[in-house]
C-alpha cells in the first residue's frame, strides 16, 4: 500500500477476497459492449447537452446566427480545457487500469488521489487563462459587433465552471480505469437533466426565471457543470470501486505524479496539436466568406452545425476508445498481450459497424438534419453538402479514434501525437486553406481536406496498433 493510505475494518475485510476480474477474464466481445454502453450513453448524452445549446442558439427569434457562433466557439475552447485535462485522464486511466489488471487496488486508488490534486491546480490555471483570452479568440476569428460582444460574454462565463469541471472529467477517467462506467454514466446523466431543464429556462424566462437569451444558454450550462462536478466529488469522497479519496494521500508525491505527466505530456502535447489544428480551421472557415460579412458568419454556422451532428459518430467512437483504453491496459497489467490487441480489432469492428450505419443517415437526411438546428436557409444550404461529405468517411473516422484510444490504455501517447501532427500540420490545415480559400472550393472544399485527414490517421493507427511494439511499452 502506498505510504499514508490506511483501510477501515470493512476495506481491510474485503481486501483478502479472492475476486474475479472479468475485464481480464471473460470473452472480448461481452465484455467489451458491457463496458461501451454506459459509455456509449454518456456521450450521447454529452452530444445532447451541446445539441440543446446549439438548437437554444439557432432558434433564437433574433442573433441567431451571432449565438451560433457563440456557442460553438465555446464548444472549441471547452474542448482545449479537455484536451488539457488529457493530460491527467489519459495517465490516470493507463496507470489505474494496469493497477487494477496486476491486483493491485491500493497503487490505483493513490494515482487517482494525486491526479485529483492535478486536476484541481489545472482546472483552476484554465479559468484564469480562459477569462483573460475570451477576446483574443474572438478576435482571431475576425467576430465583429454584435457577434464579438456576445461570443466574449459567452466565454467568460463559460470558463467560470473548468475548475470543478476538471474535477469531474479526472475522476471519471479513474473510475473507468477501475472499469467501473456506470458512475461517470450517472454524473453526466444529472448534468444533462440540469442543462436541459435550466438553459431553456433561462433562455425564455420560463416560471420564476429571469428570461436571459443568449446569456441563459451558458449559464444553464454552467449550472449543470458544477453540478455534476459536486456529484462526481461527492462519489470520490464515499468511495467507489476501491477508488476514494484520502487525506492522507492528498499531499503531492514525485513518484506518482511523474508516472502520470510520462504518459499525459505526450497526450497533452497531442491534445494540444489537435485543438490548435482545429482552431486553425476554424480561422479559415472564418474567411471563407471575406472576414467578418455575413456570408462568412453564414460559413462558420454551418460548419458548427456539420460538427455538431458528426458528434454521433465522433462521441461513440471516443466510448468505444474509452473501453478498449480499459481493457487494454488491465490485459497488458495481467501479462496477457494477445488479449490486449485482440481487444483493440473488436472495438474497430463494433464502433465501425455502428458509424457506418450512423454516416448512412446523414447522407440520407443531411439538410432535413441541418434544418433541425438553424432555420438560415444559407446555413442549411452550406451545411447540407458538407454532411453528405463527411457521412462517408465515419467509418474511417472511428477506426482512427478507436486504435489510437487503445495505444494510449497502453500507454502508447507518442504515436497519437505523429498521427494528429501529420493529419492536421500536413493534411488538413494547409488543404482546408488551399481548397477552401485559394481555390474558391468554400465550405465544402476545405472539408475535403478534413476527410483526407481522416483517411490518413485511420491507416497510421491501424498500422501501428497491428504491427507496433506498444505491448512492451513499461509506464
Amino acid at each position: 500500500m502506498a505510504p499514508g493510505a490506511r483501510m477501515n475494518k470493512h476495506e481491510i475485510a474485503h481486501s483478502d477476497r479472492p475476486t474475479v476480474n472479468r475485464i481480464v477474464t471473460g470473452s472480448v466481445r461481452p465484455v467489451m459492449l458491457a463496458l461501451v454502453w454506459p459509455v456509449l450513453t454518456e456521450q450521447f448524452l454529452n452530444t445532447l447537452v451541446a445539441l440543446v445549446d446549439t438548437y437554444l442558439a439557432g432558434n433564437l427569434p433574433a442573433a441567431r446566427v451571432a449565438a451560433t457562433n457563440a456557442v460553438g466557439l465555446a464548444a472549441y475552447v471547452g474542448w482545449l480545457v479537455t484536451m488539457l485535462i488529457a493530460l491527467l485522464g489519459t495517465g490516470t486511466t493507463a496507470l489505474v487500469a494496469r493497477s487494477y489488471g496486476a491486483g493491485d487496488r491500493s497503487a490505483g486508488n493513490h494515482i487517482a488521489n494525486q491526479a485529483f490534486i492535478l486536476a484541481l491546480a489545472t482546472g483552476a490555471a484554465s479559468t484564469v487563462a480562459l477569462f483573460a483570452l475570451a477576446p483574443t479568440f474572438a478576435g482571431w476569428l475576425q467576430m465583429t459587433g454584435e457577434t464579438y460582444t456576445i461570443t466574449v460574454r459567452y466565454l467568460r462565463i463559460d470558463a467560470a465552471g473548468y475548475t470543478i469541471w476538471s474535477v469531474s472529467l479526472v475522476g471519471a477517467a479513474a473510475l473507468r480505469g477501475a472499469g467501473d462506467m456506470r458512475a461517470p454514466l450517472k454524473v453526466l446523466a444529472i448534468v444533462n437533466v440540469l442543462n436541459v431543464v435550466l438553459s431553456p429556462a433561462l433562455v425564455y424566462g420560463w416560471g420564476l426565471a429571469p428570461r436571459l437569451g443568449v446569456d441563459g444558454i451558458v449559464i444553464g450550462t454552467l449550472c449543470a457543470r458544477v453540478g455534476g462536478g459536486l456529484l462526481m466529488l461527492t462519489i470520490l469522497l464515499r468511495g467507489r470501486s476501491g477508488l476514494r479519496l484520502r487525506l492522507g494521500l492528498l499531499s503531492p508525491r514525485v513518484a506518482p505524479i511523474r508516472r502520470i505527466m510520462r504518459i499525459g505530456i505526450p497526450a497533452a502535447a497531442d491534445g494540444a496539436v489537435m485543438w490548435g489544428g482545429h482552431f486553425l480551421f476554424l480561422m479559415i472557415v472564418g474567411r471563407l466568406g471575406g472576414g467578418g460579412d455575413a456570408a462568412a458568419n453564414a460559413a462558420f454556422a454551418a460548419h458548427i452545425v456539420v460538427v455538431r451532428i458528426l458528434a454521433f459518430t465522433y462521441l461513440p467512437a471516443s466510448a468505444w476508445s474509452v473501453a478498449c483504453a480499459t481493457m487494454i491496459g488491465q490485459a497488458l497489467g495481467a501479462q496477457d498481450a494477445a488479449r490486449a490487441r485482440r481487444c483493440g480489432h473488436e472495438g474497430v469492428v463494433q464502433c465501425g459497424l455502428l458509424t457506418a450505419l450512423v454516416g448512412l443517415m446523414f447522407v440520407v437526411f443531411a439538410a432535413p438534419l441541418c434544418g433541425l438546428l438553424n432555420k438560415d436557409p444559407q446555413v442549411i444550404a452550406l451545411a447540407a453538402p458538407v454532411l453528405v461529405l463527411s457521412g462517408i468517411f465515419q467509418p474511417l473516422l472511428s477506426t482512427s479514434i478507436v486504435y489510437q484510444g487503445a495505444l494510449r490504455g497502453a500507454g502508447d501517447t507518442v504515436f497519437p501525437l505523429i498521427f494528429s501532427i501529420v493529419g492536421l500540420a500536413i493534411i488538413r490545415v494547409p488543404g482546408g486553406y488551399l481548397l477552401g480559400v485559394m481555390l474558391g472550393g468554400g465550405l465544402f472544399g476545405a472539408w475535403i481536406a478534413v476527410c483526407v485527414d481522416m483517411a490518413i490517421r485511420a491507416l497510421m493507427a491501424l498500422v501501428r496498433f497491428t504491427w507496433g511494439r506498444w505491448t512492451s511499452l513499461r509506464i
